[in-house]
């Protein structure tokens, strides 16, 4: 039995010391390590270490030699190498040769690949950006389009409720009313009025329209003052207390007895044209819609 063994022990470091030599071409590097595919299909890792001779063979016969660096073992390069298993089953290369010219294509075929490479990633890179920037501006379109469809949801609702006249919209409306011959506001009337200027500074180019007016009770002549008097009175209230720049309001309108909004025969009647009307107006060019 010690005999056989040893007989097995023989066998085994015989077949470990068989050199093996291929001719290929190198697909793979990984530090100390080259993989060589020597046919299709069929490829083979050799470890490189300090023994490892590297050589470029040259001239017409190939004769010439001429010691290399194993940095020149680049994948694409054609190769002859031999080489031996260790005691740990790993094939050894011990001698490495490649031809000049094919080093050349190989490192030329390799600085067009890195070349490639940075171009793709560089292509990449601005495929993100654009990609990047393009999703930014729908995202803003979208923004600015939801902006657009609450501006004009406020629009129609503002329309619905008081209406258009020619190039403008009508976007708050609030009426003031006056006892019979007066002209002085009534402090009930302050606190919409206020509320009126707050929201019209929300307002792109907005403009505040004051129209007086007066029923058609007594003279003609006092009732177009009254309602003069009437809209200064309102428009006051507008610059003093709400604060709204004077290029920001129309020039007070005084209106009369004109537009009675009722027959005006009754005491109810004509209360309700004892009036001065406050809107806020934007023009349709500046709404956009």
């Amino acid at each position: 039995m010690v005999v056989v063994s040893v007989l097995v022990v023989l066998l085994q470091t015989a077949t470990l010391a068989e050199p093996t030599k291929v001719e290929g071409i190198i697909v793979g590097r990984s530090g100390s390590e080259i993989i060589v595919e020597y046919m299709q299909g069929a490829e083979l890792a050799f470890l490189l270490d300090d023994s490892t001779k590297v050589s470029q063979t040259g001239g017409v016969f190939k004769t010439r030699r001429t010691d290399k660096s194993m940095a020149a073992l680049i994948p694409g390069l054609k190769v002859k190498v031999e080489g031996e298993y260790n005691q740990d089953r790993k094939l050894v290369a011990t001698k490495v040769t490649f031809n000049g010219g094919d080093l050349q294509e190989a490192q030329l075929a390799e600085a067009a690949t890195r070349q490639h490479r940075k171009e793709t990633e560089q292509h990449k890179a601005e495929l993100e950006k654009q990609a990047a920037a393009l999703k930014a501006q729908n995202e803003q379109i979208q923004s600015h389009e939801e902006q657009l469809g609450a501006h004009k949801a406020k629009i129609d609702a503002a329309v619905s409720r008081f209406g258009d006249m020619d190039d403008y919209y009508i976007l708050d409306e609030v009426t003031v009313y006056f006892a019979n011959g007066k002209v002085k506001v009534d402090p009930k009337y302050e606190a919409p009025l206020l509320e009126l200027t707050k929201s019209a500074k929300d307002v792109e180019g907005y403009v505040i329209e004051v129209t007086g007016y007066a029923s058609a009770a007594g003279s003609t002549e006092v009732n177009q003052k009254l309602s003069a008097d009437r809209a200064n009175n309102v428009t006051n209230i507008l610059l003093q207390k709400g604060n709204v720049p004077m290029t920001r309001i129309l020039a007070p309108a005084a209106m009369g007895e004109s537009r009675q909004v009722n027959n005006n025969k009754s005491a109810e009647a004509q209360s309700e044209n004892r009036r001065v009307v406050v809107r806020v107006l934007q023009n349709k060019a500046i709404a956009g819609i």
